[in-house]
């Protein structure tokens, strides 16, 4: 092994775990949109279980918070998405969504239909 390798390994072996993480940050991050989304179809429907459908389509971890604002209803999706190995806890970063639907629930009794 030349001095050069041994220089150039763990760099290239810290930037293969950088971009492994980063991917798994990807991936969390379409979860919470997903989440977001399916919290605020349920809501929008009336589901008295939107929040617990929102949390099991989250990421391990995350705060699901339901908001009910006249016509509509807003998820919004927090959560933690740690670091790679012992840094897990210096390199945590916040992913977050927010999905926003028409109540369902009002639409008939706002157009008359009943």
């Amino acid at each position: 092994m030349t001095a050069e390798t041994a220089v150039a390994l763990p760099a290239l072996v810290f930037l293969a775990a950088v971009l492994m993480w980063g991917v798994v940050a990807a991936a969390a991050q379409i979860r919470c949109v997903d989440a977001a989304r399916i919290g605020a179809r349920a809501a929008a429907r009336g589901d008295a279980n939107a929040t617990e459908l929102a949390q099991a389509a989250a990421p391990a971890g995350a705060a699901v918070q339901v908001s009910r604002d006249g016509e509509t209803v807003r998820v919004a999706i927090d959560a933690p998405c740690p670091g790679p190995g012992r840094l897990a806890a210096a390199l945590t970063v916040r992913l977050g969504a927010s999905a926003v639907a028409a109540r369902e629930d009002i639409i008939g009794k706002a157009e008359g239909g009943g």
